[in-house]
């Protein structure tokens, strides 16, 4: 092994409506389990004991629950899993049942024995910021994240809505931009201002001026 950590590719996975397990109930589940939920997760949550908060998502109805150990098969159907016990072997259990069920599994605080690690991110409406330091220091990826959640406003996701408005109308007069006139055309030191003063109209004429 040589005891080089694995290196990750790195992908946005879309698990909208789709079953995720997590299995453990106290404060990192929760983490993982609120994260799911903001995006649009099925959670299934497999533990004897519950956080408060967890407690009252399963009231609302946001998770489903099942208030007992994990047993073998019962990641069958998920599409991912988390391993969020205080128990390892139960982890590296979890980890080795999803290999067996062709389900990734994440094993927190122990990325050799995971499939996937979950990045630091944050959310700018549809601009999605992850920061991973491989699995190495997850203190240093929370550090870049939260200097770049004081400098990425959201300004960014009306950028965003405002590209995507401008790619519609020049897709239906018949103009396709090159990737390169959209780089030229993304002046963000007059755009973002704009933005932040509500001033779309104004920024939606610049970039088409730009790109026509």
């Amino acid at each position: 092994m040589g005891g080089k950590m694995a290196s990750y590719y790195p992908i946005f996975l879309n698990v909208n409506n789709r079953l995720c397990v997590v299995v453990g109930g106290g404060d990192v589940a929760e983490r993982k389990v609120k994260t799911l939920i903001e995006q649009g997760a099925q959670v299934m949550l497999i533990s004897q004991y519950l956080t408060k908060e967890l407690e009252g998502l399963a009231r609302q109805g946001a998770i489903q629950v099942m208030l007992r150990d994990y047993r073998p098969g019962d990641l069958m159907g998920a599409v991912i899993a988390v391993a969020a016990t205080d128990n390892s072997q139960v982890n590296h259990q979890i980890a080795e049942d999803g290999r067996q069920w062709g389900v990734l599994v994440n094993v927190v605080d122990d990325p050799e024995a995971s499939d996937f690690i979950m990045p630091s991110q944050f959310c700018r409406g549809d601009v999605v910021i992850a920061i991973s330091t491989g699995g190495h220091s997850p203190a240093l990826a929370r550090k870049i994240r939260m200097e770049l959640e004081s400098y990425i406003g959201p300004e960014y996701d009306s950028l965003v809505q405002l590209l995507s408005q401008v790619r519609a109308e020049l897709k239906k007069s018949g103009s396709s931009p090159t990737g390169d006139a959209w780089q030229k055309a993304l002046d963000l030191e007059t755009l973002l201002p704009l933005l932040r003063a509500g001033r779309v109209e104004e920024a939606r004429k610049i970039l088409l001026d730009k790109l026509t």
